[in-house]
C-alpha cells in the first residue's frame, strides 16, 4: 500500500485539501464561522447545524485516510497532539479548598481560548476515531505503531479524565467550559471504543505471546471505565464508559477481564441492592456487559480451556442478584393485584425485565452452551413470570412487557427452554386470550393492548415454524384463534398492525405445515395426478384462503402487497395454486379479485406484481382461463354493451409467456376502463347496457 500511495495521482492536493478541512473544523482557525452554526436545533436525522457540517468534514477526512493513509495520519494525529497537550496541562490548574474543587483559570481570554481547544479536541477525537478501521484486517501489522500509539495515547487521555474528575470541576463559566470537559471525556471513551476492533485483532496476535502490553492497555482501560459506572456522573459521559465497557466484553473478550479489580468492582456496584441505581439505558448496558463477560465463549480458545463451569457459577449469581426482588414475586403469583402493592410490583416487573430481555437477546445467536447457562440462570424468573401472566392480563402495560420477555425467549432459547415448558407456556398464553380479551386489546388502535396481541401472534409465528412434531397439537388451536377470535375483529376495521401479524402467523402455518393439509408431497401429487391428491382440515384451510381473498378487497396497499407475495411464495414453494381444491373452487375468484383492483385502480403502485399473479393463476390451466374464466368475466362486467365485450374478447389475445400475457391484461384493463368512461358520458339510453 505504501508503494501504491505514491503513484496516486493529485496526491499534493489531497493532502491539502485534508489540511484546509480540518483548519475548517478547528474553532482556533475558523471561529466566526463555527460560532454561526447552531448547536441547539436538531433537524429530521436528529442532528444539529454543527454536527452535519462536522460529520460531512470527516467523511472527507475518511476519503482521504482511504487513498493516503499514511499523509493523512501524520496530518492529523500531530494536530490532535497539540490540543491534548492542553487539556493534559489543566490539571495545574485545579485548586482544591474543602470538599470543592476548582479550574483557575478565569480571564475572560484565557477562558475563551480553552472553550476553542476543548472544541476543537473534542472534534479531533472524532476524527481519530472514525479512522479505527483503517489499522486492522490485512494492514494490522504494517500500521501496528501507528494504531499503538493513538490508543496509548486515547488510553491514557480517558485514565486522566477519569482521575482528575474534569468533568466534576467547578468552573469560571460554568455553561460553557462545564459542558466542554464533559464532552471531551466522553469523546476520548467513544474513540477508545472505536479501537475494539483493533484491540481484539491484538489479542488474538499475542494470544501464545507475551500479553503484557495488551494486558496493560486493557486494565487501563477499564481503571478508567469502572470510575465513571455511578449515577453521580453526567450521563452523557456514564453512556460512553458504558458502551466503552460493553465493547471491551463483546468484541475484545480477554480471559482475565472479568478478574481485574475495576470490574470486579462493577459488579459489587450492580448487585448490591442498596446502592443507588444507574439510569436504565445504563443500567441495561452494564449488565448486558457483565452477562457477556460469562456468557461470550474466549476467542481464540478451544473448548475445554473455557472454563463453562466456573463461568456458569458466577453468571447465576449475578442473574440471582439482579432478579432478587422479581423473584420475591412468586408469592403474589395467586392473589389479585392490590391497588396498594400494584404500583410497586409493575416498577419491579418494568425495571427487571427489560434488562433480562436485552440479556437473552445479546446471545441469541452464540454457542449451544453461552444460551444453555443463560437459560439456567433465567429459569426461575421465566417461571415467576409465567405463574405472573394471569394475574396481568387485564394490565395491557405488564402485558405487552412480559409478553417482549417471552417473545424474546422463544425466539433465542426455545431450545433450551424444552418441549413441555414451552408448550406450557402455549397453553397459558391460548386459554388467557379469550374472544373477549382480544376484542378489547385490538379495539384500542396503537395501545399497549393492540401491542400485546402482536407479540402475542409474533410468539405463535416462531411456534408454528418450529420443526418436528414437538408442537404439532397446538395448531388446529391456534389455527381456531386466528380464524374464529383474531379474524372476525380486525376482518373489517383498518388494525394495521395486528393484521399484518395475524396473515404473517397464517402464512407460516400453511409453508411450516403444509402436510397438515396436503397429506402427499408435491412431486407424489404430480405423478399421481390430482384425483387422488389427499387432503386434511379442509374447513380451515379455505377460511384461511377465503381471509386472503377478503383482504384483497380492502384498500390497505401494505397488507395488500403482503398478502399477494405470500400467495405466490406458497404457490412457489408448495404449488398452492396447481391444488384440486384451490384449481377447482378458489382460483379464479381470485383472478377476478385482483382483475378487478386494476380495473379500479387502487393499488396502481403494484400493478406490475398484481400482473404477475394473475399469470402465474392463470397459467395453471391456460385453456380453462380462455375458455372459461375470460367469457365469464366479460359477461359479468358492468358498464360495457355487448359489443364493446365482443371487441374487449376479440382483442384479449391467446397468450401464453408473460410479457405477451402481461401486456393483454394492460391493454383489457385500459380499454375496459375507457369504455366505462366513454358511456358514462353519453347521454342515457344513447347505449343499451
Amino acid at each position: 500500500m505504501r508503494v501504491l500511495q505514491y503513484r496516486i495521482p493529485y496526491k499534493d492536493a489531497l493532502v491539502l485539501l485534508l489540511r484546509e478541512v480540518l483548519n475548517r473544523i478547528q474553532f482556533r482557525y475558523n471561529q466566526a464561522q463555527l460560532e454561526e452554526l447552531d448547536d441547539e436545533t436538531l433537524d429530521d436525522d436528529q442532528q444539529t447545524e454543527w454536527q452535519r457540517y462536522l460529520r460531512q468534514s470527516l467523511e472527507v477526512v475518511v476519503k482521504v485516510m482511504e487513498l493516503l493513509p499514511s499523509h493523512a495520519f501524520a496530518t492529523l494525529f500531530p494536530v490532535l497532539q497539540e490540543d491534548l497537550d492542553v487539556y493534559l496541562g489543566l490539571q495545574q490548574f485545579i485548586v482544591t479548598s474543602g470538599t470543592s474543587r476548582r479550574l483557575n483559570i478565569t480571564a475572560e481570554n484565557d477562558c475563551r481560548r480553552l472553550h476553542c481547544a476543548l472544541r476543537d479536541l473534542s472534534s479531533l477525537l472524532q476524527a481519530v476515531g472514525r479512522l479505527a478501521g483503517y489499522f486492522i484486517g490485512d494492514v494490522f501489522a504494517a500500521r501496528f505503531n501507528d494504531a499503538l500509539a493513538v490508543v496509548e495515547r486515547l488510553v491514557e487521555v480517558t485514565c486522566y479524565g477519569s482521575q482528575i474528575s474534569l468533568y466534576d470541576l467547578e468552573t469560571a463559566v460554568p455553561s460553557v467550559l462545564k459542558p466542554d470537559l464533559i464532552d471531551v471525556h466522553a469523546q476520548s471513551l467513544a474513540a477508545l471504543q472505536a479501537y475494539s476492533h483493533w484491540l481484539a485483532q491484538f489479542y488474538s496476535e499475542v494470544q501464545r505471546q507475551n500479553q503484557s502490553r495488551f494486558i496493560s492497555l486493557v486494565t487501563s482501560t477499564m481503571d478508567a471505565t469502572a470510575p465513571l459506572i455511578t449515577a453521580k456522573v453526567p450521563e452523557k459521559l456514564l453512556l460512553s464508559a458504558c458502551h466503552l465497557m460493553m465493547s471491551m466484553a463483546t468484541t475484545v473478550r480477554p480471559v482475565f477481564l472479568v478478574t481485574l479489580p475495576a470490574v470486579q468492582n462493577i459488579f459489587n456496584l450492580i448487585t448490591e441492592s442498596q446502592t443507588r441505581r444507574l439510569p436504565q439505558e445504563a443500567y441495561m448496558l452494564v449488565c448486558r456487559a457483565l452477562s457477556n463477560m460469562l456468557l461470550l465463549p474466549w476467542s481464540n480458545l478451544p473448548e475445554s480451556e473455557q472454563q463453562w463451569q466456573t463461568r456458569s457459577s458466577s453468571h447465576a449469581s449475578l442473574l440471582a442478584a439482579l432478579t432478587r426482588h422479581y423473584r420475591l414475586l412468586r408469592g403474589t403469583a395467586n392473589q389479585p393485584p392490590h391497588r396498594l402493592g400494584l404500583e410497586d410490583t409493575k416498577a419491579v416487573l418494568h425495571q427487571t425485565l427489560p434488562v433480562l430481555r436485552d440479556i437473552v437477546d445479546s446471545i441469541s445467536g452464540e454457542s449451544t452452551k453461552s444460551r444453555q447457562i443463560c437459560y439456567q440462570s433465567l429459569q426461575e424468573s421465566v417461571q415467576v413470570s409465567l405463574g405472573l401472566f394471569p394475574v396481568f392480563i387485564q394490565q395491557p402495560d405488564v402485558t405487552d412487557e412480559m409478553l417482549s420477555f417471552f417473545l424474546t425467549l422463544f425466539q433465542g432459547l426455545r431450545v433450551q427452554m424444552g418441549v413441555p415448558f414451552t408448550g406450557q407456556i402455549i397453553h397459558t398464553f391460548l386459554s388467557m386470550f379469550t374472544r373477549e380479551q382480544l376484542a378489547a386489546s385490538i379495539l384500542q388502535e396503537g395501545s399497549a393492548g393492540c401491542r400485546v396481541v402482536e407479540k402475542f401472534l409474533k410468539i405463535l409465528q416462531v411456534v408454528v415454524q418450529e420443526p418436528g412434531q414437538a408442537f404439532k397439537p397446538f395448531l388446529p388451536s391456534i389455527i381456531a384463534l386466528c380464524m374464529e377470535q383474531v379474524y372476525p375483529i380486525v376482518a373489517e376495521r383498518s388494525s394495521p398492525d395486528v393484521k399484518a401479524e395475524m396473515f404473517e402467523l397464517l402464512y407460516q402455518v400453511l409453508h411450516h405445515n403444509w402436510r397438515y393439509f396436503f397429506k402427499t408431497s408435491v412431486l407424489a401429487s404430480v405423478q399421481r395426478g390430482s384425483a387422488e391428491e389427499a387432503m386434511e382440515n379442509e374447513a380451515q384451510f379455505s377460511a384461511a384462503m377465503q381471509a386472503f381473498g377478503q383482504s384483497f378487497l380492502q384498500p390497505d396497499i401494505h397488507i395488500f402487497k403482503q398478502n399477494l407475495s405470500y400467495l405466490e411464495s406458497l404457490n412457489s414453494k408448495h404449488k398452492l395454486y396447481h391444488r384440486k381444491l384451490f384449481r377447482t373452487s378458489m382460483l379464479f375468484h381470485f383472478i377476478n379479485v385482483l382483475l378487478q383492483v386494476l380495473l379500479h385502480k387502487s393499488h396502481d403502485l403494484l400493478q406490475e406484481e398484481i400482473a404477475l399473479a394473475v399469470y402465474n393463476m392463470a397459467s395453471v390451466d391456460f385453456d380453462a382461463f380462455y375458455s372459461a374464466f375470460m367469457p365469464e368475466f366479460l359477461n359479468g362486467c358492468q358498464g360495457v354493451d355487448a359489443n364493446q365485450r365482443a371487441v374487449l374478447g376479440r382483442n384479449f389475445k391467446l397468450e401464453r409467456d408473460l410479457p405477451s400475457f402481461t401486456q393483454s391484461v394492460h391493454r383489457l384493463v385500459n380499454d375496459l376502463r375507457y369504455y366505462r368512461l366513454c358511456n358514462s358520458s353519453l347521454p342515457t339510453g344513447t347505449v343499451k347496457l
